[in-house]
């Protein structure tokens, strides 16, 4: 085990990973009924994984992406998000529960988006995807709460799993052998979310994502699976 120190600012409430809010506290508390009693700390970060992956609709259409919209609390109160706004609650749960956590963005090509999808995109290439990197048993481990479960039957991707001491960040293959996601570019991870670098990066690569300043066009992924556009 690394004897590494952990700089304790990385359990601390944020603007975005407001952890000391009722909304938040209220999902670990829902999540740990006991507070997680009993249960070692990379058992309470598995767990709070799978309540954020499945708890929360992944969706990009009308995502708010203002400053008040990528805080935890607003995307559990909406009950939906993206990779940018599933990565911020877990990182704040994780957090709540006493697990350090970062954020990471990375660009990434998704070869299985609807063509709805890629049109908004200006393609395949995405921008500013985001995940968690939480620290468990000495070591920093990469966990994506992003596609739950029911979105990925849709698409007919794997759900991406995490026992917490692998990292869960590659969805290569879907479940007929087609590739899916691969990881192009890293812009590291952060203490907190450096908001106007990837709001202004996802703004400045896919403007047509936009449907007003903050807002992302509208639409339902689930729709565009079920009415083949995948």
């Amino acid at each position: 085990m690394s004897t590494t120190v952990i700089d304790p600012t990385l359990l601390d409430p944020t603007e975005f990973l407001d952890h000391d809010s009722p909304v938040v506290r209220d999902l670990v508390a829902r999540t740990l009924p006991d507070g997680g009693a009993g249960m070692t700390p990379t058992e309470r970060a598995v767990a709070l994984y799978y309540a954020v992956r499945d708890g929360i609709h992944y969706e990009v259409y009308g995502a708010d992406l203002s400053r008040h919209g990528l805080k935890a609390s607003s995307t559990i109160t909406r009950g939906m998000g993206f990779c940018v706004h599933k990565s911020i609650v877990y990182a704040a749960a994780a957090r709540a529960v006493g697990v350090p956590s970062r954020i990471y963005y990375g660009d990434v090509r998704n070869h299985l988006a609807s063509p709805r999808l890629e049109e908004l995109m200006g393609g395949n290439l995405f921008t500013f995807h985001s995940l968690t990197v939480v620290h468990l048993d000495g070591r920093w481990v990469r966990a994506t709460p992003v596609f739950n479960k029911m979105l990925c039957r849709l698409y007919r991707i794997r759900p991406l799993e995490f026992d917490g001491r692998t990292d869960s960040m590659y969805h290569p293959y879907d479940d007929e052998g087609r590739r899916h996601m691969e990881f192009l570019h890293e812009h590291g991870e952060f203490d907190d979310v450096p908001y106007d670098l990837v709001v202004g990066g996802i703004r400045a690569n896919h403007p047509k994502l936009f449907a007003s300043q903050h807002t992302t066009a509208r639409g339902s992924l689930v729709a565009d699976a079920t009415q083949g556009g995948v």
